[in-house]
């Protein structure tokens, strides 16, 4: 029997299980990957409406890594909502530190698909906000340590705004690459493009006119692109097939929370 690549998500808990990491789990699963999963945050939620965030000690969140990290080999990582940038780069070294070659995923949440505002959600004296943390320097920090990022048009706005998304695009790829998501596009909807660190374009575009929106499709997608990397696919076709696996969960049922495959 062939072993499954381990892959690691470091998302918060859904209840709903549409989105977070009981969506990770569920894709890599049904891609022939074992999911391993560390909790960033438990939520109030479900498929439309959500309540709250509680976000989880950062020293319970290494200390689930470090245990994981003893017992199993994690080549690939996926990363959702955090609770600010500085957090992330504290769990980004640690994990860098359990495998300098490691592939890190990151899908930058910063709205629930209920339009709950992550980068509010946070503020504290002893935590900056979202929004702070993304006008210094920890998200380029951030960037200069990771493999992909798969933010969607709403998010990559966001992320610089003191930028246009073509800059921001041209800023970020010089640094990682890039999988924006289409799903959120004024015009041609459902068109994705990856830029490549070394100067790459490509665009993907929708299959199928069957698909309806889902709760947590952003989280399906970043874990089964990540899904394919781990077993083996180039960046490009791992991008392609990820894709082409989110629209079947969309294309599932008409509801909001869609089927994986077994």
């Amino acid at each position: 029997m062939k072993i499954r690549p381990n892959i690691l998500t470091i998302a918060g808990f859904d209840p709903s299980s549409g989105a977070g990491f009981t969506a990770d789990i569920k894709t890599f699963e049904a891609l022939k990957c074992y999911g391993l999963a560390v909790s960033m945050a438990n939520t109030i939620q479900n498929d439309i409406e959500f309540k709250a965030c509680h976000w989880t000690d950062v020293e319970v969140i290494k200390n689930q890594i470090e245990i994981l990290f003893d017992r199993f080999d994690i080549n690939f990582v996926k990363i959702g909502i955090v609770q600010n940038w500085k957090v992330l780069n504290e769990i980004i070294d640690l994990l860098l530190k359990k495998n300098a070659k490691i592939k890190i995923v990151l899908d930058p949440i910063l709205k629930s698909s209920s339009d709950f505002n992550f980068c509010n959600s946070n503020v504290s004296s002893s935590a900056p906000d979202f929004n702070r943390d993304c006008i210094e320097n920890q998200f380029d920090e951030v960037l200069n340590k990771i493999y992909l990022l798969t933010p969607n048009y709403q998010e990559i706005e966001k992320l610089y705004p003191d930028k246009t998304i073509e800059e921001t695009i041209k800023f970020i790829s010089a640094k990682t690459n890039v999988f924006l998501k289409g799903g959120h596009r004024k015009e041609a909807v459902g068109k994705d493009e990856l830029f490549t660190k070394n100067g790459g374009y490509f665009v993907l575009n929708p299959k199928g006119q069957k698909n309806s929106e889902k709760h947590g499709s952003g989280c399906v997608l970043s874990s089964a692109i990540t899904a394919y990397l781990a077993l083996g696919f180039p960046l490009l076709k791992a991008c392609y097939r990820g894709k082409r696996y989110t629209e079947k969960v969309l294309s599932s049922n008409t509801s909001l929370l869609g089927y994986h495959r077994i």
